[in-house]
C-alpha cells in the first residue's frame, strides 16, 4: 500500500508540474475540467446519487464550468468566491457541530447542490490564480499541503486531545496546531529568503501588501479553513459508510480526498 501511495503521489506531482509549467493553456483547462468532473462525480455519490446519476450531473457541471470560467471573460469571480466563503461560514462550519441532514430528502439534495457550488468556486479560484502565474497557484496549494504534513507528524508525535472524535478520530488538536505552526514557519522562511524565484508566491505578495501581523493572521485562517474542509468531507464519507470518496487514485482514494482541504481555502 505504501509503495502504491508513493508511486501515485510522484506521478501526480509530475503531472501537476507538467500541466502548470508546460506553457500550454488548453492542457491546463482540460486538466481542470477533468478533475472537477471527477470531484463532482464523487461528491454526488456521497450525497446518495447512483454512479450513473452522479456521472451525468458531473458532465453537466463540467461543461457549465468550462463555458463560464474558461471560454468566457467572466467578470463575476469575486461574487463566486464571496458566495463560497459565505457557504462555508453559514452552512458547512455549523454542520460540523450539529451534523448532516438524513441521506435522503430535500435537505440532503440542497446540501449536495451547495457543496457542488463550493467545488466550482474552488476550481474557479485555481483558474484565476493560474492566470496570475503558475507559481502563484502552486504556492497557495503548497500551504495546504504543508498544513497537512505538519498536522500528520505533529499528531503522531504529540496528539492526545481528539479534534472531532465523532467525525475523524485520528485528528487531534495538537496535530491541527502543529500544522498551523508548520505553515507559519514555512511562510516566514519563504518571505525572508528574498529569493527572486519566490517573489511571485502568495505569502510574499501577502506580506508585502498587508504586513507581517496581518499576513500571519490570514495564514492562520487559511489553516483553520483547510481543517474544516478535511473534516467536512470526512463527515460525508462517514455518513455514506465509505473510507474513500472513490478508488480513482490508487493508494490515495479519490480526487475529493486529495482536494477536500483546498475546497474552502482557495475561494
Amino acid at each position: 500500500m505504501l509503495k502504491t501511495r508513493v508511486i501515485t503521489a510522484v506521478l501526480l506531482l509530475v503531472a501537476l508540474l507538467g500541466v502548470l509549467f508546460g506553457g500550454y493553456y488548453p492542457l491546463f483547462a482540460a486538466a481542470i475540467v477533468l478533475f472537477l468532473v471527477a470531484a463532482v462525480w464523487e461528491a454526488f455519490q456521497l450525497f446518495g446519487s447512483s454512479k450513473k446519476q452522479a456521472f451525468a450531473i458531473s458532465l453537466f457541471w463540467g461543461a457549465a464550468f468550462a463555458y463560464t470560467f474558461l471560454f468566457q471573460n467572466n467578470q463575476s469571480t469575486q461574487f463566486w468566491f464571496a458566495l463560497c466563503a459565505a457557504i462555508w461560514l453559514v452552512r458547512f462550519v455549523p454542520a460540523l457541530g450539529h451534523g448532516l441532514p438524513p441521506p435522503s430528502g430535500m435537505g440532503n439534495t440542497l446540501l449536495g447542490t451547495v457543496y457542488g457550488l463550493s467545488l466550482v468556486g474552488c476550481f474557479a479560484a485555481m483558474v484565476v490564480f493560474y492566470q496570475h502565474s503558475p507559481v502563484y497557484l502552486l504556492s497557495v496549494m503548497a500551504l495546504v499541503w504543508v498544513a497537512d504534513i505538519g498536522a500528520y507528524f505533529s499528531g503522531k508525535a504529540f496528539g492526545k486531545r481528539k479534534l472531532a472524535p465523532s467525525i475523524s478520530p485520528g485528528k487531534s488538536w495538537e496535530g491541527a496546531i502543529g500544522g498551523g505552526i508548520a505553515v507559519l514557519l514555512f511562510s516566514a522562511a519563504v518571505i525572508l529568503s528574498g529569493s527572486p524565484l519566490l517573489a511571485d508566491t502568495f505569502v510574499v505578495k501577502l506580506q508585502a501588501s498587508r504586513g507581517w501581523f496581518a499576513a500571519m493572521a490570514i495564514l492562520a485562517v487559511i489553516v483553520a479553513a483547510s481543517v474544516v474542509g478535511d473534516l467536512f468531507e470526512s463527515m460525508l464519507k462517514r455518513r455514506a459508510g465509505v473510507k474513500d470518496s472513490s478508488k480513482l487514485l490508487p493508494g490515495h482514494g479519490g480526487v475529493l480526498d486529495r482536494i477536500d482541504a483546498l475546497v474552502p481555502v482557495l475561494p
